[in-house]
């Protein structure tokens, strides 16, 4: 008997942030799974455009720099810099608490 495959969503992200800038606002189910596809949608358009950036610099390897010009690539202006900002802030983190 196999369990059935449990699909990845962002709901609880999307659920924290919203507590983080909005306390005591509710989101609805189906504006949950709009955000979620909207998540899904970015992610799949910035790796994809990663994966030719490494293809076209003959890479095998996806880095930063990769998804940083895929960012820069596919967001209009203000919102790349913010999300650029936000990524490499949160790559500093990471590396900080794996060493």
């Amino acid at each position: 008997m196999h369990k059935k495959a449990r699909k990845k969503t962002y709901s609880s992200y999307i659920y924290k942030v919203l507590r983080q800038v909005h306390p005591d606002t509710g989101i609805s189910n189906k504006a949950m799974a709009i955000l979620n596809s909207f998540v899904n949608n970015i992610f799949e358009r910035i790796a994809t455009e990663a994966s030719k950036l490494a293809t076209y610099s003959k890479k095998s390897t996806i880095s930063s720099r990769e998804i940083q010009t895929s960012v820069r690539l596919i967001l209009p202006g203000e919102l790349a810099k913010h999300a650029i900002s936000e990524g490499t802030k949160s790559v500093t983190k990471f590396s900080a608490g794996a060493k």
